[in-house]
């Protein structure tokens, strides 16, 4: 007998994330290191313990096995509950035969059973790609006061960005009156965050009707949300002040690890009343050599500095040896940085070495970022400009 529960949350983790490139050739874009310490999926989970829910479904799809290993039973999050917890939600096959999930919308109508275990009042629907920190019992609290079928949460953005978005525009309650996808001539500048509160009794109606439509999309912001709107349903929008990046692309991710630099930081982790949880890993503390120089950057558990790193973020167990420089990059687990080397305005996934003397990247100000792969090696003196995607695949064609 599963305990009837108020509000669910259901994390939609199974993107393909292929604007990340060699970042997610193996992995779930959720499951993309960020901050040196965390993954992606980190900040929806946390939210949720954060704000008092539960129990939450995440659905993967897209290279799996990392992300559910990271998941494992929740206990990081303190979702590792007999009643309730995080349950990992996979395609499976059902009755009628297997099906991927196709779309948003059909993804969660392939888990209702799910959802009705817990016969839950309302449902929250989340994206496991994004960066930020979230109350979301607040957003629940104003869609009970106005007896909302949907509430979706908003972030205003500068008009002359407004027509990269979906578009919510409303009346002066913040009701819904209409929804444009990523308008030529925006009418508002309150863009869709892709999260969402329904009435579980409502969103289940809307999605048995949109899985009947052979013509649907089967997407919340293509489908449910405009479906919704043409019958009249009450649907509101909830105000989001604060830090939200989508690190979707190669820039973004950069961006947003950046953002943790500042002085103040943009988007602070140190928020000791709104903690982020993660999966703790088994390194020894960080060691910076006497002869080393660090400036403004993040330095996690086990790494070894004995160069120079400026304005980066370095994940666990990075080493950066003598002479070596580190700059304006970010650097994934296990990546070992040698003597004499230079990299300069890059993404290194993890368990790659950077031979002696070797120049990799160019100055932030080519605009040219760099993306390296995972577990390669560079021979000594490598040169390698910017604007490139090394992988395995191609890497032949840089160090020949």
């Amino acid at each position: 007998m599963f305990q009837k529960k108020e509000c669910i949350a259901m994390l939609l983790a199974g993107g393909q994330g292929s604007r990340l490139y060699t970042l997610t050739e193996k992995t779930a874009k959720p499951a993309v290191p960020f901050g040196g310490k965390y993954r992606i999926i980190d900040f929806p989970m946390s939210n949720c313990v954060n704000s008092g829910i539960d129990t939450v479904g995440v659905l993967t799809q897209y290279q799996p096995l990392v992300l559910n290993e990271y998941i494992g039973n929740g206990e990081p999050w303190d979702l590792d509950r007999t009643r309730g917890g995080v349950t990992v939600l996979s395609p499976y096959e059902a009755k009628g035969g297997k099906d991927w999930y196709r779309g948003t919308a059909n993804a969660i109508y392939q888990n209702l059973t799910f959802i009705e275990r817990y016969d839950p009042e309302y449902t929250l629907i989340l994206s496991g790609d994004h960066i930020y920190k979230m109350d979301y019992s607040k957003m629940l609290d104003e869609h009970k006061k106005n007896g909302a079928d949907c509430t979706i949460a908003v972030l205003e953005v500068p008009m002359e960005e407004a027509s990269r978005f979906g578009i919510l525009n409303t009346d002066e309650n913040n009701k819904i009156v209409e929804f444009e996808e990523k308008p030529k001539q925006p009418k508002s500048n309150k863009a869709s965050m892709g999260i969402y509160i329904f009435t579980t009794k409502v969103l289940k109606k809307y999605l048995i009707e949109d899985e009947a439509n052979p013509a649907s999309s089967n997407d919340f912001g293509k489908n449910i949300i405009p479906n919704m709107l043409n019958d009249g349903c009450p649907m509101y929008t909830y105000a989001f002040q604060g830090y939200w990046k989508d690190v979707g692309t190669l820039t973004s991710l950069w961006e947003a690890n950046m953002d943790l630099l500042g002085n103040p930081p943009a988007f602070d982790l140190y928020d000791r009343n709104f903690r982020i949880f993660y999966r703790h890993e088994a390194y020894p503390p960080h060691r910076i050599g006497a002869d080393s120089s660090i400036r403004n950057s993040m330095i996690t558990e086990g790494c070894v500095i004995d160069g120079t790193v400026e304005n980066s973020v370095l994940a666990n167990g990075v080493v950066v040896e003598k002479g070596a420089v580190v700059r304006d990059s970010v650097i994934m687990s296990d990546v070992r940085i040698c003597a004499g080397a230079k990299v300069e305005y890059a993404i290194v996934d993890s368990d790659t070495v950077i031979g002696e003397n070797s120049v990799i990247g160019e100055s932030k100000e080519s605009e040219k970022l760099l993306l390296v792969g995972a577990g390669l090696k560079f021979p000594v003196n490598s040169e390698i400009g910017g604007g490139a995607m090394i992988d395995a695949a191609n890497i032949k064609d840089y160090i020949a």
